[in-house]
């Protein structure tokens, strides 16, 4: 199975900037998408952005676009979320997820990374 840990949090000021990394270790999937989720105290999780294994597809959060940037690393097995101009409803535990690109559902994740932006 895939293990997946997540890297980089902390607590920054609103406009600051922060890089989440993933790196996944074990068996994976030939073709798949890796993810970045976050879930903020009382709300849903909700997904951030999505990019393929060859990372020549991107996708992200309407809500989102523009502060947030996900890209692979030089390593196929790694993945990085890019946040800028951070806002405090940006404070959330964000997840790394991956699944096989021909599942609907993300089947494996790390345990999370708080990221706490103050105003």
């Amino acid at each position: 199975q895939v293990q997946l840990v997540e890297s980089g949090g902390g607590l920054v000021q609103a406009g600051g900037s922060l890089r989440l990394s993933c790196a996944a270790a074990g068996r994976t999937f030939s073709t798949y998408v890796m993810g970045w989720f976050r879930q903020a105290p009382g709300k849903e999780r909700e997904f951030v952005a999505g990019i393929s294994w060859s990372g020549g597809s991107t996708l992200y959060a309407d809500s989102l676009k523009g502060r947030f940037t996900i890209s692979r690393g030089n390593a196929k097995n790694t993945v990085y979320l890019q946040m800028n101009s951070l806002k405090p409803e940006d404070t959330a535990v964000y997840y790394c997820a991956v699944r096989a690109s021909w599942a609907t559902a993300y089947d494996y994740w790390g345990q999370g990374t708080q990221v706490t932006v103050s105003s």
